[in-house]
């Protein structure tokens, strides 16, 4: 676990309002991840930085209790052209503290770190929390995903 300081970034992806409230976050987290790999968001996003996917955590209501949006897209070099039925969002740079969710994929190991970071005391910012699934998420079974909670 580090503190980074990142850089500002512009995203373009599919997004949808949620909740950690009543298991909600889990049901629509896992229909946005069905919706994107099903219709291939990540081939029609224009002016892609590289194929690494990001899911953010942004437009919190409050904190991670209440609602806020979750956005899956990759990085991109310009706004300009935002796709029908995408979003577009820019990132203003920020202080991170880096967590790394390593392991099998498919045994929850990323929300089981999320867990680990809601129990700690950091003084969170609430404005853009990410997840990225670059080159080393590509093998399900041993993947590494890094995980930036914005900090105050």
């Amino acid at each position: 676990m580090e503190t980074v300081k990142k850089e500002g970034f512009k995203i373009i992806g599919i997004k949808t309002r949620t909740t950690n409230e009543n298991g909600q976050l889990a049901k629509d987290i896992g229909q946005l991840w069905e919706k994107f790999m099903s219709e291939a968001i990540v081939d029609k996003i224009p002016n892609k930085v590289d194929t690494a996917i990001f899911s953010i955590y942004t437009n919190y209501e409050k904190d991670h209790t209440k609602p806020f949006d979750t956005i899956l897209g990759c990085a991109v070099h310009t706004l300009d052209e935002i796709p029908q039925n995408m979003i577009g969002q820019e990132f203003d740079m920020g202080n991170y503290r880096k967590f790394i969710a390593k392991g099998d994929l498919t045994k929850n190991i990323v929300y089981n770190t999320w867990t680990e970071i809601w129990d700690t005391d950091l003084a969170r910012e609430y404005s853009a929390d990410f997840e990225i699934y670059g080159e080393k998420s590509q093998n399900t079974t041993n993947a590494e995903v890094e995980i930036f909670v914005a900090i105050k």
